[in-house]
């Protein structure tokens, strides 16, 4: 090991410019900041969706409508697809359980039948809601409707 092949460990050199180290670093002074103003001051943070005074865009957009925060809201399932499901896992009867199990249903989905389709099976349907053309399907077949 000689003076000329000495080098500083690895990663203990940075390649940084260090701010506000005075003058001769010919980054003091303002140190990057430019002169007056909120940037320039300690302690600045812009708020969420300024825009330097201007009227901000979430202001500027106009509101219009209504959201009901009661409203309850039904995955949609339609009669074809419980028939496909009968077809597949030959069941005779169906409830949400069932639905989640299969994939058709989230943990916290309330379920409503649609009256889309054809059903030829007998079933004993369990859900949250029913259209009235789906209950009728499914009580032309000799099934039963039960709401939960």
């Amino acid at each position: 090991m000689n003076l000329h092949n000495l080098t500083p460990a690895k990663g203990s050199v940075k390649n940084r410019k260090r701010i506000a180290r005075g003058q001769g670093s010919g980054r003091g002074g303002t140190s990057t900041r430019g002169h007056k103003g909120a940037k320039s001051r300690s302690g600045y943070s812009k708020k969420i969706g300024f825009e330097g005074g201007q009227m901000p865009l979430q202001r500027r957009v106009p509101k219009f409508g209504f959201k009901n925060i009661n409203r309850v809201e039904y995955k949609a399932i339609n009669l074809d697809i419980i028939q496909s499901l009968v077809d597949r896992k030959n069941l005779n009867e169906i409830t949400p359980e069932i639905l989640r199990e299969n994939g058709l249903l989230s943990r916290r989905e309330l379920v409503k039948i649609l009256g889309r389709g054809e059903l030829k099976a007998k079933l004993n349907i369990t859900a949250h809601k029913f259209s009235a053309s789906a209950k009728e399907a499914i009580e032309k077949n000799g099934g039963s409707c039960s709401e939960i």
